[in-house]
């Protein structure tokens, strides 16, 4: 086994990474310094040309991951007009929570069951609306872009964290996206990057929320955006070692190129599918194959022998497998999310190599058939 770690973040680091990676970082040094400005400009440059990013839309770096690059989106945007958002997994619908008992916009909420998605046709774009582009903790994805008008009245705001990199991204439908360095790429935690259209930039620079803005939420500056935030001008002070760390995998996934990235996690995916096909003990959580996760497989257990147990044994049983995968050293952090409905998460995304998830579900049957044996 070559690596074992499929934790949905911090994710797997890049093939052959080592601390060499780090050498060159410009640790003790100010990241307000020529070296240190010039680092996280040239991780938010590499992060816009591999991506795509249009020239006409702002991205820059903000504390506190995907969760501080959203929530500083949320609290600077919303309120101007109505707000949708959709749920169907444990962090949208924390913004969801944010949306109603903090900011208190009374959002319209629709919702579905773990597995399942949202009516997309059914969303008023009359609205801003709320939503994650592939839902970390239930393995569903949206199926495509279609369903965003390109005549919308509302802002589109999409945390892409776990789709970044390894999905397809209409730029043309997102007026904010948002993701982490710890997830598709394999950075560290606790940087987040917040990618805005010029309908979001118009609405920060004509809109003023009602309540107070934390200063690692405020992105205006004298009425207008403050571009200096989206050159490297950050807010608060980043590690210069998790730079260092971001711009290495960049330099990783631009040898690759995007469309390689995403072909990666596919592959991963679709050794999950073939394993999958050939076990009927086993499913995935999704429902349909074209809403189905490649970067955050999530895995039922569907026998009558487990299902027929208790909840509380039910999880019990299945963790006792995964502590079991761990103990082999063949897969590492691969129960399913806490709220999540008991199963296996496995991360497929482009950092993970199809030889490691086929040897990690290859062992899984194993010992499931040993666990299920003795049950």
């Amino acid at each position: 086994m070559n690596n074992p770690n499929f934790a949905s973040g911090p994710c797997s680091k890049r093939p052959a990474w080592s601390l060499d990676a780090l050498k060159d970082a410009a640790v003790g040094r100010s990241h307000r310094s020529t070296l240190g400005k010039e680092k996280l400009s040239q991780a938010i440059r590499e992060t816009v040309k591999i991506l795509g990013i249009p020239a006409d839309y702002l991205a820059g770096i903000m504390p506190a991951s995907d969760t501080g690059a959203f929530e500083a989106a949320m609290w600077s945007l919303l309120g101007a007009r109505p707000v949708t958002v959709l749920v169907w997994e444990s962090f949208s619908e924390g913004w969801a929570t944010d949306i109603a008992k903090q900011l208190k916009l009374n959002p319209t909420i629709q919702k579905a069951d773990y597995g399942q998605i949202p009516d997309l046709k059914a969303v008023n774009w009359e609205h801003d609306v709320v939503f994650v582009a592939n839902g970390t903790t239930s393995g569903v994805k949206i199926p495509n872009w279609d369903w965003i008008p390109t005549d919308r009245k509302g802002l589109s705001l999409c945390d892409a964290t776990s789709a970044a990199f390894a999905m397809p991204i209409d730029w043309s439908k997102t007026d904010v996206a948002t993701f982490s360095w710890q997830k598709c790429l394999g950075g560290e935690a606790g940087h987040g990057m917040l990618v805005l259209s010029p309908r979001a930039i118009a609405r920060i620079e004509s809109y003023d929320p009602p309540w107070p803005l934390p200063k690692i939420f405020r992105m205006k500056k004298g009425g207008k955006i403050n571009r200096a935030i989206f050159e490297g001008d950050t807010i608060n002070t980043p590690s210069l070692l998790c730079v260092e760390d971001y711009l290495d995998a960049l330099k990783w996934a631009d040898g690759i190129g995007l469309e390689g990235l995403i072909q990666k996690s596919r592959t991963n995916l679709r050794v999950v599918e073939e394993w999958v096909a050939k076990n009927n003990w086993i499913a995935f959580l999704a429902v349909s194959p074209e809403i189905r996760s490649n970067t955050s497989v999530c895995l039922s257990v569907v026998s009558d022998k487990v299902r027929a147990l208790p909840k509380e044994e039910q999880s019990k049983f299945l963790k006792s497998i995964a502590s079991e995968m761990g103990k082999r050293k063949v897969a590492y952090d691969m129960t399913s999310y806490k709220d999540a409905p008991p199963g296996f998460r496995f991360w497929c995304g482009p950092t993970v190599d199809p030889r490691d998830i086929r040897a990690a579900v290859e062992e899984l049957e194993k010992v499931y058939r040993e666990k299920i044996t003795a049950l």
